[in-house]
């Protein structure tokens, strides 16, 4: 067994590396450029909006109140008519990419202490460079991937985007895996 304690210099040069690589992939790649396209006439459809002031959240149109009304003629109407959506409400203005990083290394780190953790409990100091990089690695994927998929099975998230993101947790698992694997401690 490996304390978490002497796990502390792969959890944060981990969770660098994947905030260097996810901004890479992000930002100078094409990766991600398409994955939210425009809404037709997305002024006009802003400015029908507007005046309702949707405070920030997370919302679906058409929404039942209940189990009755769910199965009622008007709503089913509601739905055939459409559209039908979940919508995500930011707070106007600029999106605060500060509080972004900051949430997405903390994430990172997150993720590491979970896979040191459960690496830690498995191997012992000494571990081969291998046996590191297996459990971190597949504990690092769960965290950075499977949630995602959830998205797409039960509120119709592009697969695209899903797929897109697994490929990417799996990049961070691999970084994550071989920090964890060239500084295990001996």
């Amino acid at each position: 067994m490996t304390g978490l304690d002497s796990l502390w210099l792969p959890i944060l040069l981990s969770s660098v590396r994947v905030f260097v690589v996810s901004s890479v992939i992000h930002v100078l790649t094409p990766w991600h450029k398409g994955d939210y396209p425009q809404l037709p006439d997305q002024d006009r459809a802003q400015e029908a909006l507007r005046p309702f002031a949707i405070p920030p959240g997370d919302y679906m149109l058409p929404r039942a109140q209940g189990r009755a009304e769910l199965a009622s003629p008007a709503f089913v109407e509601k739905l055939n008519k459409g559209p039908v959506m979940m919508l995500t409400v930011m707070p106007n203005g600029p999106v605060a990419m500060g509080s972004s990083f900051i949430g997405w290394f903390l994430y990172s780190v997150g993720i590491g202490v979970f896979a040191g953790y459960v690496a830690g409990r498995a191997l012992p100091p000494g571990a081969h460079y291998l046996q590191a990089f297996r459990f971190v690695g597949a504990t690092a994927f769960c965290g950075y991937s499977l949630a995602l998929w959830q998205m797409s099975i039960w509120y119709r998230r592009g697969w695209l985007l899903t797929i897109k993101g697994t490929i990417d947790g799996l990049v961070y698992a691999l970084l994550t895996a071989g920090v964890f694997g060239w500084l295990w401690p001996r």
